[in-house]
């Protein structure tokens, strides 16, 4: 008995080795759920210990982790030397920032939010975006300028809107605004090796938000090029184009036009300068309609931008109707929930612009 059950489990052994798929002990892991908030994090600490001359300053980086923990951790590891807290005086800490990257060093300069900013516009763009230009390309500014921006919630005007038209208008400054947590860890690890000035535009709402992140993005190697936007869903009927916390709207309103037969081509932008209009233009010359989403205000926004491009490049004679724009109203953001609602863009006006513009 005991003879035959070693041969029986010596035979199922063997069956078992046979039908063992090749490479099963080299499959890749499953990938891992990480936020945004995490993945700049990430991003940076490795940035910090892969280069000395990267620092990073603003208002509660250090000791108090962060105003939004993005930083959490750092100051204990790299203490005050690499992490630095600042005074509540952003024209003065941003030209430190400048100052030392003209100097050599690669500071990344937090804004607690780019509302404050404005405080800083001159040192941003006087001083750090026009350098290398005036330098005849002698002098680079090799500086991050990063913090939450767009609407927030319940925090009203002056605290609630978006910077991206307003630095992507100017030359010598790269824009990045990153959605998912894949985009955060490579374009902030791309804009902190980058030789020029970045404004690299997060959201606040979108801290929280954990995304599947693969085992290659998770490498310190991983990078992904600025100006270069990623379609996040393939569809032939319309393209729609967003970047930040409203490519998420658009996905789930493409999810819904779904059901409808109605597929929708979605575009994160990643990039705002340099802008990828050369994939908007692919998608456009399939589906022969386009959409824009942002949360913006719509005089001068990064829809007019696309709208423009589009009407002056090869696309236009592809077009089937007008392109649509969605945006955030033309006023400064109430402070009253429902009216703050109604103010950005909700899933249900794209649904409507698509089917405005698709004439069903």
């Amino acid at each position: 008995m005991a003879t035959s059950l070693k041969c029986f489990l010596r035979a199922g052994k063997n069956v078992v080795s046979v039908l063992r798929p090749r490479g099963f002990h080299s499959s890749a892991p499953a990938a891992v759920q990480v936020t945004v908030r995490d993945a700049l994090n990430q991003a940076m600490d490795e940035e910090l210990e892969r280069d000395e001359r990267v620092y990073l300053l603003g208002e509660e980086v250090a000791q108090y982790d962060g105003a939004y923990k993005v930083s959490r951790g750092l100051w204990k590891k790299y203490g005050d030397k690499r992490i630095v807290d600042t005074p509540i005086s952003e024209i003065g800490f941003t030209g430190i920032a400048v100052g030392s990257a003209m100097a050599g060093l690669r500071p990344i300069c937090e804004f607690m939010t780019f509302n404050f900013s404005m405080q800083a516009i001159d040192q941003v763009i006087n001083s750090a975006a026009k350098t290398y230009y005036m330098s005849a390309g002698l002098q680079t500014v090799p500086i991050v300028f990063r913090g939450p921006n767009g609407s927030s919630a319940g925090v009203a005007a002056q605290h609630s809107q978006c910077f991206a038209a307003w630095y992507a208008h100017c030359p010598g400054l790269k824009v990045v605004s990153p959605w998912n947590a894949e985009d955060a860890r490579g374009l902030l690890k791309a804009a902190i090796r980058d030789d020029n000035p970045v404004v690299f535009l997060e959201n606040e709402l979108m801290y929280g938000v954990a995304f599947e992140m693969s085992e290659e993005s998770q490498s310190k190697d991983f990078t992904i090029p600025i100006g270069k936007a990623k379609i996040e869903r393939q569809g032939n009927h319309v393209t729609l184009v967003s970047h930040s916390r409203c490519v998420g709207h658009c996905l789930d309103a493409a999810a819904v036009l779904a059901k409808e037969g109605i597929e929708c081509e979605v575009i994160n932008l990643r990039s705002i300068r340099p802008m990828d209009v050369e994939s908007i233009e692919t998608s456009v010359m399939k589906t022969n309609h386009l959409v824009t989403v942002e949360g913006g205000w719509p005089q001068f926004g990064v829809g007019s931008e696309i709208c423009a491009k589009i009407m002056e490049g090869p696309a236009f004679n592809y077009l089937d109707a007008p392109v649509t724009r969605v945006t955030g109203v033309d006023i400064p953001m109430p402070y009253a929930k429902i009216l703050e609602d109604n103010s950005v863009p909700q899933i249900k006006d794209i649904i409507f612009s698509i089917k405005k513009t698709l004439n069903v």
